[in-house]
């Protein structure tokens, strides 16, 4: 009986063996069925089922969570830095800003002595109005020489047309002189051979001295008309030559008037040049203006001024003089591996970490660079060798912050961030 007891509070388990198993058959007990599970075991069973469900619908949530997001600490704020720098050489005046000042757009920060300046702008000017006075001249020139020459060509045809009148004339006159020539000569001859007649009939006594006197006295007048005849034929001829000569310079004058189109367009390409040198001073008057104006260097936007001038330099050209950060305008450049690419596409949600402030920023993707980082460094790598090893390569991804992000300015370009895109 004590037996029994023992054998219900604390059952003995008995290893079976080949040694014991023909003595468990003739002296063990008969086997009992095992007692019922408690309530509290049954209790941690499914504990531990729920503990386990729990954690994988955890995991399962974690696993997609981080599946669905892309980050890399190769990243850092990105922006402009505007180089300002001197576009006349002077003698700086005046600095008005310092070092890490913040400026609005059109903020004037250096300047330059403007008197060089202020000198060159006026001896410009200066030339400039003489300019204008020599077109204005030149302009009013063209069509006084355009009515000058039409009524030089008009008088000069009117003279030519005179002249051949007169040539006519004379040679009309000279053709009556000559005319009245041959009728002396002829009278004359006449006269002559009654003069030789009347000198064999008064030798003959067949007439009178006194008929042969006055044929004698006829033929001296016939003979002196043939002399003023002559005369006058010599005289209308003379004319005739002058009326030509006349007729030549008329001619000549004429020639000379026919140029007016060309006078006319000597006239105009005078005004031309002058009007092109009205341009051309004022090309130089308003670089002259230019270069007084960029006696004074403003800031092209805002932002954080960094300085590197200071008053009594000499400038010179393209010295820079002044950088300015403009805050309002920075992104984050990061760069992925490119296995992080395959479902990167612009215009993702983005998060970025600040490891300055321990704070996060909201944004996007903006775009994805067109080649890898190490095409666009100094020496990219040359892979076609032989001793080739492939290297996950790096691509820069731009992340624009979403409006009022960076409110307070607090970015600054090469802050290190940590940035992690939703790919999914």
């Amino acid at each position: 009986m004590p037996q029994k007891t023992e054998i219900e509070t604390a059952p003995e388990i008995i290893e079976v063996t080949p040694e014991n198993r023909s003595s468990e058959h003739s002296s063990a007990p008969p086997p009992r069925d095992p007692a019922p599970a408690t309530p509290r075991r049954k209790v941690s069973t499914w504990a531990i089922l729920a503990i386990v469900v729990v954690v994988a619908v955890i995991g399962v949530f974690v696993w997609n969570y981080l599946a669905s997001w892309e980050s890399t600490d190769d990243a850092e704020v990105d922006g402009h830095i505007n180089l300002i720098s001197a576009r006349v050489a002077g003698y700086v005046t005046k600095v008005n800003v310092d070092d890490n000042q913040a400026v609005e757009a059109g903020a004037v920060l250096v300047e330059i002595d403007p008197k060089d300046y202020q000198v060159a702008v006026d001896r410009a000017r200066a030339e400039y109005d003489s300019a204008i006075a020599s077109a204005n001249a030149a302009q009013n020139n063209v069509p006084i020489t355009t009515a000058n020459s039409a009524s030089q060509l008009d008088s000069a045809q009117a003279n030519v047309e005179s002249s051949r009148a007169g040539v006519l004339a004379a040679q009309g006159q000279a053709a009556a002189a000559e005319a009245q020539l041959a009728e002396a000569q002829a009278n004359d001859n006449k006269a002559q051979s009654d003069v030789a007649r009347y000198k064999q009939l008064v030798d003959k006594k067949e007439i009178s001295e006194q008929q042969y006197e006055q044929a004698l006295d006829a033929a001296k007048a016939t003979a002196a008309g043939v002399n003023a005849a002559q005369a006058s034929a010599n005289a209308a001829q003379e004319q005739v030559h002058q009326a030509q000569s006349h007729l030549l310079e008329s001619q000549a004058s004429l020639r000379a008037a026919g140029t007016a189109p060309q006078q006319i367009n000597v006239s105009k390409a005078q005004f031309s040049s002058a009007d092109a040198s009205v341009a051309q001073k004022k090309a130089a008057l308003d670089q002259a203006l230019l270069n007084l104006q960029y006696c004074t260097i403003v800031a092209p936007v805002a932002g954080v001024v960094s300085k590197n001038v200071e008053v009594g330099m000499n400038v010179q050209p393209g010295q820079q003089l002044i950088s300015v950060v403009p805050l309002d305008d920075v992104w984050v450049t990061a760069n992925y591996k490119e296995t992080q690419l395959k479902l990167m596409r612009p215009g993702q949600s983005a998060e970025i970490s600040v490891d300055a402030y321990g704070r996060k920023y909201k944004g996007h993707v903006d775009s994805i660079a067109g080649a890898s980082g190490a095409r666009f460094s100094l020496l990219p790598p040359e892979n076609a060798t032989g001793n080739y090893v492939k290297v996950v390569q790096r691509v820069p991804v731009k992340i624009v912050l979403d409006p009022g992000q960076n409110k307070d300015h607090l970015l600054r370009p090469g802050m290190s961030v940590e940035p992690k895109v939703k790919v999914k």
